[in-house]
């Protein structure tokens, strides 16, 4: 099989395509021909060494991707072959990512894709879509799993709602009911936001922000999707109800955090600290399910016309793919693995 691989930590050039003997799976694995592989930042972060220690001599990125079951390992359903899924943390502790014509991954990591989303959609869930869940469901009054009607009644400020995890924000808060507003930097921003479903979007670099957000919800917000916390705390903490939450994935831009503690001890703030790798397997799997219901509910789609605009690259320029995650390119990076499994289509879905 053809294989991305990378045996040192460094730039994009580490990144080379080779062949390899296909992986066969161990007890509880299953065995992936992989259709389409996503690209997050956390994949550039492990392959560059900036954000975990390298475990192996030898690593294939990426954590995300979608395929079809083609082998599965002793105590996995052997029925299981044929189906296609959608894969997650398949590079978490492993050093076989989906940046492969196959990859093989735990069973419960390789979960079953509706039959109306296609392999694009598959590819795009993983840390975006799981990590959204986990910012919508960690306020102290809940809800702490997701479904039509669970936000009702409920504020949810999407920060950066144009990057994927912003996108998968939006999208499952507007699923569960929520009233869902989006910060944007400008106007081709907020025709992807509102694209994805945002009902009211602000620009932070115009007027008054948290004027704009306050006029909206004037009884501020119940939780911030945080991707900026050290640039954007104040305009949070403006906003923010009583005990409201912050839940923070990311601190882009690196702006250091300063806490004013009376103002937040008032306010009652939680402040919510999010990686999937230490989320705990219980908050995952629940995760998994609420995400692939919506998907099954058409909720999770794709695609410029969706708010999520998807750039693509073929296997053998993986090392492109890289370099467009790391230059903050708006939309989904996407790596063909093995097209001729994408279905001929023109459903945006797809």
């Amino acid at each position: 099989m053809k294989a991305i691989i990378y045996r040192d930590n460094g730039g994009p050039d580490v990144l080379q395509l080779v062949e390899r003997a296909r992986p066969t799976p161990a007890p509880g694995e299953v065995r992936v021909r992989v259709a389409v592989s996503g690209v997050n930042p956390t994949d550039w972060q492990a392959r560059s060494g900036t954000a975990h220690r390298k475990l192996f001599s030898e690593i294939t990125p990426h954590l995300d991707g979608a395929g079809v079951v083609d082998a599965v390992g002793a105590g996995v359903d052997p029925g299981r072959v044929g189906q296609r899924v959608w894969l997650f943390m398949a590079a978490a502790g492993r050093p076989t990512g989906t940046a492969a014509e196959f990859t093989v991954v735990p069973a419960d990591q390789a979960v079953p894709l509706p039959d109306a989303a296609g392999f694009d959609v598959g590819a795009s869930l993983g840390v975006p879509a799981l990590t959204a869940h986990r910012a919508l469901t960690v306020a102290e009054d809940g809800p702490h799993r997701l479904r039509p009607g669970a936000l009702d009644g409920k504020v949810v400020l999407a920060a950066g709602g144009a990057g994927a995890v912003g996108h998968a924000v939006i999208q499952l808060a507007r699923w569960a009911g929520a009233t869902v507003i989006s910060t944007v930097s400008g106007p081709e921003k907020a025709t992807l936001t509102t694209a994805a479903g945002a009902h009211h979007t602000v620009n932070y670099r115009e007027g008054d922000p948290a004027a704009a957000i306050r006029a909206i919800a004037p009884a501020g917000v119940d939780i911030v999707a945080e991707v900026a916390l050290g640039a954007n705390l104040a305009l949070d903490l403006a906003v923010l109800r009583t005990r409201g939450t912050i839940a923070t994935y990311a601190n882009e831009g690196g702006h250091p955090v300063e806490l004013n503690v009376g103002q937040n001890m008032v306010l009652n703030t939680r402040l919510q600290f999010l990686v999937l790798y230490t989320a705990g397997p219980q908050a995952r799997a629940a995760a998994v399910e609420d995400v692939t219901a919506a998907i099954r509910d058409g909720a999770l789609p794709v695609g410029e016309e969706h708010g999520l605009p998807l750039l693509r690259f073929p296997l053998h320029r993986t090392a492109d793919a890289h370099r467009a995650v790391e230059a903050g390119t708006v939309g989904k990076v996407l790596v063909d693995v093995t097209p001729e499994d994408r279905p001929a289509t023109a459903d945006p879905n797809q």
